[in-house]
């Protein structure tokens, strides 16, 4: 819910009476982030301090129309309307189970002062961990549809701070790639840079932009601009020009702005959460976050058998059993040998042929049996499909998944974001939960905190993760999973296909599409359940990779969604250390990138009492061996700081349960 103070009624009866003054400023409730918008011979501009501190220099704020011209200039401010706010509400799926935010608000109203007389607000909303701008467009006489052709919202970064992106040449794609950190006075005018984007300061101060509540708009990217930044919507599909159709009333996502001088409350933060709209699913009951198989990832291994691997019962059934021997909730049907489940003429996994059906199993397959003896042994079925295959068909599709007692299903290869594919997004969730089905987004953008709004929405891919150790002739090393927890974490809940219990040392890094091979020790793997946030965790390896093996308890028992999140040690590109908590036990990863080191983990950040600590941490020669590990239990309490070395990539991985 939203609390407001009373005096924020008030200003309402005054939001369309002309103000004098054209200087607006918000602070954050502790007073250590300033927003101020000042008009300027008609045109709005807008900065952003921390700590007394610049951190966006003057920077234009306006709209670009394909009839009717720009809303950037000859504009006069109405009366703001100031608010005090708390956002209190408790999540379904997420990195906090209770959230309690207060922040402080203004909403500006802009109106032309010649031709139309549009008008469009400004709002602006700041946290004590970020701040968030967006344009509203209140319903009004003259003007009742938009076609955006661009928005230019800049963004002048103060300084030359060091950036760490994910850049393209072009908006399809499938926000997919390797992290580069360069100066902001480096970046290539061509960059399209994808979002979230950290910029780290001189004076260890974090900024991370990025996106929230994307609904019914193009994502937005961001474009080297006379020094600056400048924001880049995805065009509609077909052509360059038009980014957004819309009817009036409408408003665009959030334009947000993550800030401290601990980098570690970047990933704390809900700021993303904050800004969506509360649930939109009244009966949560049936939302059951969890762990799932994804046998495609191992190159559909199957020991020898006595009946023909493929897409049928049999195979299923060996990691149905496998699953429930383990307590994991999810199996995943997929296909066999790079063709799906359902029936189609397509020449493989990715690539659309003229004919598809996902209501119509293969002919080897029996999907009602496939359900009905994966409920027997109290496993969900969740299922892969190609967004192609399935819109088409959507609420029949559902329809059948439900009858056959499907649970979710991943929806892959949608590889763009225009205001087209963001609105299909949101249809696919709105079905999927009316038959009680979780979606799990593949090939798609970054998370804009929906998860708030659909809570079906268990986690997205959006992220250069381990498929690729697949085919990556290098592999990826452990600094690209610092880089992702320390730029596209935090947005949301990321699909990184963990499990892979084969490590090797870099030098011996090779593909292999069947048994992929793993960069970073076993520990460093344990410790990445609980450093990535995700509400569907993958157990992506075979049965026979994990069962009797070490660490694969910590995999077992580390669950999926949290009630309490810290981040203890942290420093981008070197180490990252979080602590979740679901109910009264905590969980601890530690990662490392190639640097051997030593950490202290303080455990000040327990109630206090004393704790059983189950430690998993890297041998003394995971260099030559990093499958190795040392579990040791001990009793601690929460004054007690656990000293540990740490392999090159390698990790920590902890479990607290208190006495």
């Amino acid at each position: 819910m939203r609390i407001i103070k009373p005096f924020a009624w008030l200003a309402l009866l005054f939001v369309a009476q002309p103000l004098i003054a054209q200087k607006v400023s918000v602070k954050s409730p502790d007073g250590n982030i300033r927003y101020q918008l000042t008009l300027t011979n008609g045109r709005p501009v807008y900065r952003v301090s921390y700590k007394g501190n610049p951190i966006i220099n003057n920077s234009s704020v306006g709209l670009a129309f394909k009839d009717s011209g720009n809303f950037a200039s000859n504009l006069k401010m109405l009366k703001p309307v100031y608010k005090s706010g708390v956002e209190q509400y408790d999540l379904v799926v997420g990195k906090t189970k209770h959230v309690n935010n207060s922040y402080e608000q203004a909403i500006v109203p802009l109106a032309e002062i010649n031709g139309l007389k549009r008008s469009i607000n400004i709002v602006v909303r700041v946290f004590n961990d970020g701040l968030a701008f967006r344009y509203e467009f209140p319903q009004q006489k003259n003007w009742s549809a938009y076609t955006l052709t661009d928005e230019n919202s800049e963004f002048n970064v103060a300084g030359d701070p060091q950036l760490r992106i994910l850049s393209f040449k072009t908006y399809n794609n499938a926000h997919e790639g390797l992290y580069e950190k360069v100066p902001l006075s480096k970046l290539k005018k061509d960059a399209l840079v994808d979002m979230p984007a950290l910029f780290e300061f001189p004076d260890k101060v974090y900024m991370a932009i990025t996106e929230a509540s994307l609904r019914d708009y193009a994502g937005m990217y961001l474009g080297k601009h006379n020094g600056g930044l400048i924001s880049k919507l995805s065009p509609l599909p077909g052509q360059t020009e038009i980014k957004v159709k819309a009817v009036i009333p409408h408003h665009t996502p959030w334009r947000v702005m993550m800030i401290s001088d601990r980098v570690g409350a970047l990933i704390e933060s809900n700021i993303i959460t904050d800004l969506n709209e509360p649930s939109k699913i009244k009966d949560v009951s049936w939302i059951k976050p969890g762990k799932t198989s994804f046998h495609w990832w191992n190159g559909d291994v199957m020991p020898d058998t006595s009946f023909m691997p493929g897409v049928n019962f049999e195979f299923n059934k060996y990691y149905i059993d496998f699953c429930a021997r383990n307590h994991i909730q999810y199996h995943s049907v997929i296909g066999y040998g790079g063709f799906a489940w359902y029936s189609n003429n397509w020449p493989g996994y990715g690539t659309p042929g003229t004919y598809s059906d996902v209501t119509k199993p293969v002919g080897s397959l029996d999907m009602q049996k496939v359900c009905d003896y994966a409920k027997s042994k109290g496993v969900g079925i969740h299922v892969w499909v190609h967004w192609q295959a399935l819109y088409p068909q959507l609420e029949e599709a559902f329809t059948q998944f439900e009858k056959w007692g499907i649970k979710g299903m991943m929806v892959d290869f949608l590889n763009r974001d225009d205001q087209q594919m963001v609105k299909i997004q949101e249809e696919i969730l709105q079905h999927a939960a009316a038959h009680h089905l979780f979606i799990q987004f593949h090939g798609a953008y970054k998370p804009t905190g929906l998860s708030r709004t659909y809570p079906n929405e268990f986690t997205r891919e959006g992220t250069y993760n381990y498929e690729n150790n697949k085919w990556l002739p290098q592999g990826l090393p452990p600094e690209h999973d610092l880089d992702i927890a320390f730029t596209r974490l935090l947005a949301g809940p990321t699909d990184y296909h963990l499990g892979g219990f084969r490590a090797v040392a870099p030098d011996e890094f090779k593909t292999h599409f069947i048994r992929p091979m793993m960069i970073g020790t076993r520990c460093h793997m344990l410790a990445m359940y609980v450093v990535m946030e995700s509400y569907l965790h993958m157990v992506a390896d075979y049965p026979e990779a994990y069962e009797g093996q070490p660490g694969f308890d910590f995999v077992k028992a580390v669950p999926t969604v949290w009630d309490e999140t810290k981040v203890i040690n942290a420093e981008p590109g070197q180490y990252l250390t979080v602590a979740r908590r679901h109910g009264t036990e905590w969980y601890v990863g530690t990662i490392n990138n190639s640097q051997k080191r030593n950490l202290k983990i303080s455990l000040d950040f327990l109630p206090k009492g004393n704790y059983r600590v189950e430690l998993y941490q890297d041998a003394p020669d995971d260099d030559k061996n990093p499958n190795h590990l040392i579990k040791s239990i001990k009793i601690l309490t929460d004054q007690d700081i656990i000293e540990v070395a740490i392999a090159a990539g390698g990790g920590q991985a902890i479990h607290l349960m208190q006495q």
